[in-house]
């Protein structure tokens, strides 16, 4: 019976005018900016949090959480529309949802990716508001050895998740690693790989990699092509929605990526980012059915499964920031500054002290939800218009709105520079065939894999049987020896080959 008082008590807080509507100003700002090729939630907030600051507590939350989950959605359409992740869980959606778009099918893509948001996003919120108590046992019992080994199996997967070649895929993985190393040494506060350039004591941006790799490099190859050779939006535009067949092959996906997702996203330390990932590895190595898109050709599994899986583990990630005072990602980072903000503590007494708040909070995320899936899907129309375009025009679009995104983040044209060097690099490993997914996903994890793996050796004096001895630890380990194992059998080989040959 507590929980239902707690959600009359959250809905009744929701509900009142003032709230409803900073919720739906969140949400339209969050998506509007999200849209924008380059501006993923960390920046939006960032940008838009001085705008909070004379708001009361309550409102101030539920406006940034609509920002939140607006700017997410806004991701996965650039993500599906133009091939840019507007941040780092829409490089998945990329995969499929842009050949999607390729072949005509970028009203479905879109349906699909708001659909699996939006049923994710109510399960992971009833998930959060029912059991955000007794998870926090779990996540107490995660120190930074469990956060290393989940994050070499996240790695692990990556590798399983990348089409083609394995060698390929384990340098993109390192690459990716090495590029996460350059910036100042958190514990020793030295400069590291930075080759006396100011600008790089700070490491390299996920959004200077994202759009070089992806933007800028699939930008050059295309004009690289003869305009008939050009494979961006020549088709027709087939249907809005979603066929019965899609809806059919999407929603166990759905259900299955919602499942990962809420699970993962508890996870302090990136658990809504591997989520996304997983649930793309296991859409693949789910059996096809007859007549099936392979994977990588536009598979609508592949846009619902992590869509859904992300936006699960965005909302679930709230957890131990409210139970912990734990951010478990850059926005909830954020979030936390806007609470100090407004004289709040971020941990378990906010459950107890405010409970107006936190449970406010949680029921303005099923509003919230419920108002993008109204607000979007009528847009698809709208997004579809994108395509039609020619690409002489839209090219030089993508550049600028790059471009703008990438100097709004830090103020500065280095990045500006760096996002024209990784498309060249983009560029060659589209030429090479080798997969950027990987390195994006090693680059995010790398810095806090090293920051786990040093205050796990901190604690333990040195002693790196510590990864080993503690449960947790050595059970996510052996997982990933297991995974290395099974695919670097002859028989699972030939077989991903084989898998991968339509690719």
């Amino acid at each position: 019976m507590d929980l239902f008082t707690n959600l009359a008590l959250g809905f009744s807080v929701a509900f009142t005018p003032i709230n409803l509507l900073y919720c739906f100003i969140g949400c339209v700002l969050g998506t509007a900016i999200g849209v924008l090729p380059g501006v993923g939630p960390v920046a939006t907030i960032a940008m838009l949090l001085p705008a909070t600051y004379a708001l009361p507590p309550v409102s101030a939350l539920i406006m940034l959480a609509g920002i939140y989950y607006g700017a997410s959605y806004g991701g996965s359409t650039t993500a599906i529309l133009v091939n840019l992740p507007g941040e780092s869980s829409s490089v998945v959606t990329i995969i499929d949802g842009y050949q999607m778009a390729r072949q005509g099918r970028a009203g479905p893509a879109l349906a699909a990716a708001g659909i699996g948001s939006f049923f994710a996003g109510c399960v992971a919120t009833l998930i959060l508001a029912g059991f955000a108590a007794p998870l926090t046992e779990v996540a107490f019992k995660f120190g930074p050895a469990e956060y290393f080994s989940l994050m070499v199996l996240g790695l692990i997967g990556a590798v399983v998740l990348a089409s083609g070649s394995l060698v390929k895929a384990i340098g993109m993985i390192v690459l990716g690693l090495l590029l996460g190393l350059i910036g100042t040494d958190v514990n020793s506060g030295v400069a590291r790989y930075s080759f006396d350039i100011p600008e790089l004591t700070d490491g390299i941006g996920f959004i200077v990699i994202a759009m070089g790799v992806f933007g800028y490099g699939e930008i050059i190859s295309n004009l690289g092509k003869h305009e008939d050779e050009r494979q961006v939006f020549t088709s027709e535009v087939r249907g809005l929605f979603p066929t019965k067949e899609d809806f059919k092959r999407m929603a166990p996906a759905i259900l299955r990526g919602t499942a990962l997702g809420s699970a993962l996203g508890i996870l302090p330390g990136g658990g809504a980012l591997l989520s996304a990932f997983a649930a793309y590895t296991i859409e693949k190595k789910t059996k096809l059915h007859p007549g099936e898109v392979p994977f990588g050709k536009g598979n609508i599994r592949g846009v619902a499964a992590p869509e859904s899986a992300n936006n699960a583990g965005s909302q679930t990630s709230f957890i131990p920031l409210l139970t912990l005072g734990i951010p478990p990602n850059a926005v909830m980072a954020l979030m936390v500054g806007a609470m100090t903000i407004h004289n709040i503590q971020p941990g378990p007494q906010v459950m107890t002290s405010n409970p107006q708040l936190f449970w406010g909070l949680i029921a303005s995320m099923w509003i919230g939800n419920l108002m993008l899936i109204i607000l979007n899907l009528p847009l698809i129309g709208m997004w579809i218009k994108l395509l039609t375009v020619p690409y002489r025009w839209l090219f030089p679009s993508i550049v600028l709105f790059c471009a703008i995104g990438v100097y709004s983040t830090n103020n500065n044209t280095w990045d500006i520079w760096m996002v024209a060097i990784f498309g060249v690099i983009g560029y060659l490993f589209i030429k090479l065939g080798c997969e950027p997914a990987p390195l994006l996903l090693g680059f995010i994890l790398g810095p806090m894999m090293e920051e786990n793996l040093r205050r796990a050796l901190l604690l333990s004096r040195g002693d790196w049987s510590v990864l080993v001895t503690r449960p947790l630890s050595a059970g996510l380990l052996a997982a990933a020896l297991l995974l290395i194992i099974i695919v670097a059998l002859p028989a699972v080989k030939s077989k991903r080959e084989e898998a991968f040959v339509e690719e």
